[in-house]
């Protein structure tokens, strides 16, 4: 594979005529440079703020399933092998013993192959994206707070340089896609809600022969030296080839879960990948970083999605699927999402009528995630006990029609208004569940 040069050119210095626009947008990960992006090509002057330089290093499995897939090609990103990415043809599923090979589906809303991009590459893509788009880049930008007219209202951020320099920004919106801290959303007193689904997830590259897979690969079991009950490890595991040479071994661990927060993750890991063949490489001498781990807000998590000028965007709102982890899809989709909401925002005069176009935004979350993220964290609940996971992958894997519902259902990936039984049943599993609110 040849990749394309993914070089962002960041405006470096900030003049004082140039911090006022219409929209800040505060994180240029996927959340950030999808929702910069979707602002700049209606138009709007954006300043997208972001505190590292590209390229830089996320925390990610690096798999992105047709989800991913679909959010990237409608940003215009150009997918194809000869552009870097790495295809693949769906998830293989190891556990109870067996190896079950899952296809993407083939659904008129997606396309029928997943992604593997180290995120480095991809972040930095995103944002190079957004800056094509007309978007005003700054990085090495740390948001420290957010600005307030006397009615409590959000009117902009302030910051810090590169310099220590204090910076302020001005803007009748600002989207805070910082995260999991979501420090922004804290200062409006929107903080996390400890009873919403949350995951720890470590990972590391290893120099493999794995490198060249053309499926994602998940265990639903791992386990320390001998498979019995009592070295059933707590979590799930993946290894994902890069293609070029290395292989992403990572894990997550679950807040349902009774080893959570009570286990050294990356100790963990290792036992784990000592267990794995001695020919795949996934050892100590053959690791290229260290060991690195983030945590995963999961199924709205932290709620109101809107309030006061302040929208919370991907990781910043908790929009992480608890079914099966994944983050980045619905991180760029909530993008295109809340600036759909400020692009009608702005084209109204300030007040009620701005403030109904506002709230389109958290209703258009709720609308399309918010049962489902309900339904997500009934299962996170079952299978954070061991017995219900084993019982799950022994009587479930041996049946593959069974396991491609699962697939769809995990992946969220259905077509519920013309596709097959599978899709009518999650589309009426669905809407028979309480939104999350």
């Amino acid at each position: 594979m040849t990749a394309p040069s993914t070089e962002v050119r960041p405006q470096s210095d900030v003049p004082e005529d140039r911090s006022s626009a219409d929209v800040i947008v505060v994180g240029a990960g996927p959340a950030g440079s999808s929702a910069a992006y979707w602002l700049a090509t209606a138009g709007l002057d954006v300043l997208l703020l972001e505190k590292t330089t590209f390229p830089r290093e996320k925390v990610c499995g690096d798999g992105l399933t047709p989800r991913g897939t679909r959010a990237l090609l409608d940003m215009g990103i150009d997918v194809s092998e000869d552009a870097g990415w790495l295809h693949n043809k769906g998830l293989r599923v190891v556990g109870g013993g067996q190896r079950l090979h899952l296809n993407w589906p083939e659904l008129s809303s997606f396309p029928p192959y997943g992604l593997v991009r180290p995120r480095a590459d991809l972040d930095a893509l995103l944002a190079a994206q957004a800056v094509k788009a007309g978007a005003r880049l700054h990085e090495q930008v740390t948001v420290t707070e957010p600005t307030l007219d006397s009615a409590g209202r959000v009117t902009g951020v302030r910051a810090r340089g590169q310099d220590k320099r204090p910076l302020q920004f001005t803007a009748p919106l600002v989207l805070t896609c910082e995260g999991v801290s979501g420090k922004l959303a804290q200062a409006l007193g929107v903080h996390r809600n400890d009873k919403r689904p949350l995951g720890v997830a470590v990972r590391r590259y290893y120099t493999s022969s794995k490198t060249h897979d053309d499926y994602l690969e998940s265990w639903l079991e791992l386990w320390d030296g001998k498979a019995n009950e009592s070295n059933l490890l707590p979590g799930y595991g993946w290894i994902f080839g890069m293609g070029d040479g290395t292989v992403n071994a990572g894990l997550g661990v679950l807040n349902s879960s009774a080893g959570f927060g009570k286990t050294d993750y990356r100790a963990m890991l290792t036992r784990w990948l000592d267990n794995t063949p001695e020919e795949w490489g996934l050892r100590e001498q053959n690791a290229t970083c260290p060991t690195r781990g983030a945590a995963l807000p999961m199924g709205f998590n932290r709620t109101p999605h809107y309030l006061r000028g302040l929208l919370l965007v991907g990781d910043s709102g908790g929009s992480v699927n608890p079914f099966n982890g994944e983050g980045i899809p619905y991180a760029m989709e909530s993008g295109k999402f809340a600036a759909e909401a400020a692009v009608e925002a702005l084209r109204r005069a300030s007040g009620p009528a701005r403030e109904d176009a506002l709230a389109k935004y958290p209703k258009r979350m709720q609308q399309e995630w918010g049962a489902y993220y309900r339904l997500g964290a009934i299962f996170v609940k079952l299978i954070g006990n061991p017995k219900v996971m084993q019982a799950c992958t022994r009587h479930g894997l041996p049946h593959p029609a069974l396991m491609r519902f699962v697939l769809k259902l995990l992946a969220n990936l259905t077509d519920p208004h013309d596709g097959d039984l599978s899709d009518r049943v999650i589309s009426v599993l669905t809407r028979l569940t309480p939104a999350v609110r």
